[in-house]
């Protein structure tokens, strides 16, 4: 089966799926009945169904709500070589992910809603959906604000430069201006002079690779301050990148205060810590740097319990001449929505940390939530927007696998277990 080939008019019937649906938090194994784009039935043996139904034996795949993307880079309009939209959606779809985030910093960048107009003629049934995010503030360079109750009107899905605001003052008007809007608002948090253009945490590991050191406080210096404010203004923000176990802490603390708070890491620092990185490859270098062990675990542990509520892919495309560089000297960033889904599942899943309902709702039901959208369902009833995955599927990363037009990614060349081996689009 392959996700190209669906067509959402067919009436399907599939047979002995494990269905997951993290939004009733339920899992069950059982034939699925859709027509016309909708589950029609769920049941452990459908006998009754309309002649000429496509059927189809899925036993031992999952059947799942489509992944939601939180925030991504688009290469296109400004960088095409890297990605355009159609090489993204391409990506996305195989990947498993329906929606996809896209961060402003584009060329043009996403400040005014004529910015905007471009996006919406590439969007067709076969794509996933784009969620535009809007500059705070214009070109994204932290000066002075965009129109944004202009942006908000022209459709975007919330505010975000993708990069750290450092003025504090201009930081509180924002929020002030931005909640009657509600919309939701993205922020890293990185404070540039204590961060001196590190590519590594600091630490013993990075003295002895010589790398350039990145210190924790980098990061949690500037979490603490946008938590501060945050809670002054009372609007509620999307913390993005977190990447320390102090992060985690300030955020579980903030949370326990009221602030209105959520946050999401990526899935290179769940997967990855420093120790990775003594190979030198410049496709590990990332912003912000992965953490060390104790960094790593308090993360896995903030996605379970929730206080981290999702993960988000963060797909970074560069071209091989970019990236084929010294480390310190490559632009930070990996591609990703072709490959979280089935590391992620064969990291967590597959050994038991993690049940399959919790990863599902990191990548898909929470991601929603943060983006005060409903989440995606696998119900009776419901549109049919999902994705059958093979989790024992094995294949190799490489150029004639990969959707995306770039291949920055530590992990090409090796074979990975896991595929999305169907793609059902609801209508839009």
């Amino acid at each position: 089966m392959d996700s190209g080939d669906q067509n959402p008019r067919l009436t399907q019937l599939l047979q002995q799926v494990r269905v997951l649906d993290p939004v009733s938090e339920t899992e069950q194994i059982a034939d699925v009945l859709i027509e016309n784009n909708q589950i029609r039935e769920i049941a452990p043996h459908i006998s009754d169904y309309p002649p000429h139904t496509q059927i189809k034996e899925t036993q031992g795949l999952i059947f799942a709500p489509g992944l939601v993307d939180l925030y991504s880079h688009s290469g296109e309009p400004g960088f095409e070589d890297r990605e355009t939209l159609v090489s993204l959606g391409k990506a996305a779809l195989a990947g498993g992910f329906t929606r996809v985030g896209i961060l402003p910093d584009t060329e043009p960048p996403l400040d005014t809603p004529s910015d905007l107009q471009w996006f919406k003629t590439v969007a067709s049934p076969e794509t996933p959906q784009f969620y535009l995010w809007g500059c705070l503030t214009l070109g994204g360079k932290g000066d002075s604000m965009t129109e944004l109750g202009e942006l908000a009107q022209a459709g975007i899905i919330g505010f975000s430069d993708g990069v750290p605001l450092a003025d504090l003052g201009l930081l509180r008007r924002v929020l002030e201006y931005v909640q009657p809007l509600e919309k939701p608002v993205a922020l890293s948090v990185h404070d540039r002079a204590l961060g001196r253009h590190g590519v590594m945490r600091e630490g013993k590991l990075s003295l002895r690779t010589g790398l350039p050191g990145e210190p924790a406080c980098a990061e949690t210096s500037a979490l603490a301050a946008i938590l501060e404010v945050a809670a002054c203004t009372e609007t509620p923000v999307h913390i993005m990148r977190v990447s320390t176990a102090r992060s985690v802490a300030l955020i579980a603390d903030a949370k326990a205060r009221g602030v209105p708070v959520t946050a999401s890491t990526t899935w290179m620092h769940l997967l990855l810590n420093t120790t990775a990185m003594t190979t030198y490859n410049p496709n590990l270098n990332i912003h912000p740097p992965l953490g060390d062990r104790a960094d790593q675990r308090a993360l896995i542990e903030g996605v379970k319990s929730g206080v981290i509520d999702a993960i988000a892919v963060d797909h970074t495309p560069y071209t091989y001449e970019e990236k084929t560089v010294a480390f310190a000297e490559a632009p930070p960033g990996v591609i990703g929505l072709e490959l979280a889904l089935p590391l992620l599942w064969q990291t967590f899943v597959e050994t038991g940390e993690w049940t399959a309902l919790e990863l599902w709702n990191a990548l898909s039901a929470s991601p929603q939530r943060c983006l005060q959208q409903p989440p995606l369902r696998c119900a009776i009833g419901e549109p049919t927007e999902a994705i059958l995955f093979d989790p024992k599927t094995a294949w190799t990363v490489s150029q004639n696998h990969l959707k995306s037009l770039s291949a920055n990614t530590p992990w090409f060349g090796k074979q990975l277990t896991g595929q999305v081996v169907a793609t059902f689009l609801n209508d839009r």
